[in-house]
Order: C-alpha cells, then sequence, then structure tokens
C-alpha cells in the first residue's frame, strides 16, 4: 500500500478529484496549507500599499491506495493539476505500512 501526499492549487482540486474517480479512487483527505518553493511568494497590493506575501495558499490531499494504483494516480493529478506555470505543485509517494477501518476492524487493502 502507498500514501500519495500531493501539494496542489486550490483551484484545481476539483478537476484532480474528476480524475481520481475516473480511476476509481474515491477517497481523499484535504487540508489548506501554505508554503512556498520556487515560487517564492508574490506581491499584493492593498489599500494602496504594496506587500509581499511570502506563503502561498495551497490544498495538500493525502490518498491511500493499493500499490498498483500509484503509476495511474500520480499521473492523473499530474495531467489534472497542471498548468505547466511555477507552482504547480508535487507529488510525493510514501509506503504505507498499516491501515485499519475503525469502524469493522478490516486491515489492509480491504480497509481501504
Amino acid at each position: 500500500m502507498k500514501l500519495i501526499m500531493a501539494i496542489i492549487k486550490p483551484s484545481k482540486l476539483e478537476n484532480v478529484r474528476e480524475a481520481l474517480n475516473g480511476l476509481d479512487i474515491h477517497g481523499m483527505t484535504v487540508s489548506e496549507v501554505k508554503g512556498y518553493g520556487r515560487q517564492k511568494g508574490h506581491s499584493e497590493i492593498y489599500r494602496g500599499a504594496e506587500y509581499a506575501v511570502s506563503f502561498i495558499p495551497k490544498l495538500k490531499l493525502e490518498i491511500a491506495l493499493d500499490a498498483d494504483q500509484v503509476g495511474p494516480a500520480t499521473n492523473a493529478i499530474q495531467e489534472a493539476a497542471g498548468t505547466g506555470k511555477i507552482g504547480d505543485g508535487k507529488i510525493f509517494v510514501l509506503d504505507l505500512e498499516a491501515v485499519t477501518r475503525i469502524r469493522t476492524g478490516e486491515t489492509g487493502a480491504a480497509a481501504l
């Protein structure tokens, strides 16, 4: 089992959700996060004064799935979230040692 963590632009969430649903991947956790990478923030003007915004609002998606679904899932996220511009985000894939469904006690792939 694997855990995909993807950092994307908030405006791309629905595109990514639809792309994953098309692969029969239905569960995900979404968190609002802030951060920066090569984009290094941007400038905004508020009431006539310009100020720097160092941390850009993003969404972090966490998706637990079988190892054989990782390739198609990462491709779908990249296609759905990508604009070709700086700040599109990142996708991380981690090993997932165990999963337990609290309600039934199911473990492993059956708990997904």
